[in-house]
């Protein structure tokens, strides 16, 4: 249990620090490298262009974040974790969390990256958050191989190219051939991609699970859901205004979550 607290205060600040050195790079070496293009006009510079769309990935993706730790699920009271108190749980989908030490309505999951159970009320926050954050990470991917060949003029048009550069760039940075920060920009490039790759994984497992009007626990532990359409399970945590969420972080206003909750 020690060390699952522990992991519970380590991953946010690790996924905090990752954000962090993303917006350093963009800000200061793949943006200013972009504004050396003489023939852009101001107005359509990439160096613009691209810092926009960077800033609107960040953004929804640290913005739903926020609103996944903020919001949390619907607490049924502060359980010690006795067998008495969780046999209270009034429905299969709740669920006592050792972590958090609070039973949760309608439980997916623990994140340890957020520090949170994800549940009732934030899942469209997660889904949305894991959504963001792989196309920010791989956005960022694609910044830094543009980066990268035209620092070191290599070129990424073989398939193979991106498995190789890993391996060829070692050994030429402990001959002098790349640089330290080159070297971190490479290694950042692995990175983005791993936990871009993960999200992307994450964020459509859920979305077929929310198809389907089930969550993780509740087949972890074979749990029966009452079938409905699947429009009708969408709805349940998307809400009618579902556009507006993709385009800015916002609580789930207008979900079936809220207005139970509003009861």
């Amino acid at each position: 249990m020690l060390a699952l607290r522990l992991l519970n205060v380590v991953a946010p600040a690790y996924f905090l620090c990752i954000s962090l050195v993303t917006f350093v790079l963009q800000l200061f070496l793949f943006l200013p490298s972009m504004r050396e293009d003489p023939a852009a006009t101001p107005l359509l510079s990439p160096a613009l262009l691209h810092g926009a769309l960077f800033l609107f990935l960040s953004a929804n993706a640290l913005g739903n974040y926020v609103l996944v730790v903020q919001n949390s699920p619907d607490d049924l009271g502060a359980y010690q974790g006795s067998s008495a108190r969780r046999a209270q749980c009034p429905t299969p989908s709740t669920h006592f969390c050792r972590v958090c030490a609070r039973v949760t309505l309608r439980h997916d999951h623990h994140c340890f990256f957020t520090g949170n159970c994800i549940g009732r009320r934030n899942m469209r926050n997660f889904v949305l958050f894991c959504l963001y954050t792989s196309l920010a990470c791989l956005y960022s991917m694609v910044a830094g191989v543009a980066y990268i060949s035209a620092v070191l003029s290599v070129s990424f048009a073989h398939p193979l190219a991106f498995l190789t550069l890993l391996p060829t760039s070692i050994s030429q940075f402990f001959s002098g051939a790349v640089l330290g920060s080159e070297m971190f920009v490479i290694l950042m490039l692995y990175l983005w991609f791993a936990v871009g790759l993960a999200c992307a994984g994450f964020c459509c497992h859920q979305l077929l699970l929310i198809l389907r009007g089930q969550t993780r626990y509740q087949v972890r532990k074979g749990v029966a859901v009452r079938a409905q359409p699947w429009r009708k399970n969408l709805q349940e945590v998307f809400g009618k205004r579902w556009l507006l969420g993709l385009l800015v972080p916002m609580f789930n206003v207008g979900s079936e979550s809220s207005k139970l909750k509003d009861k």
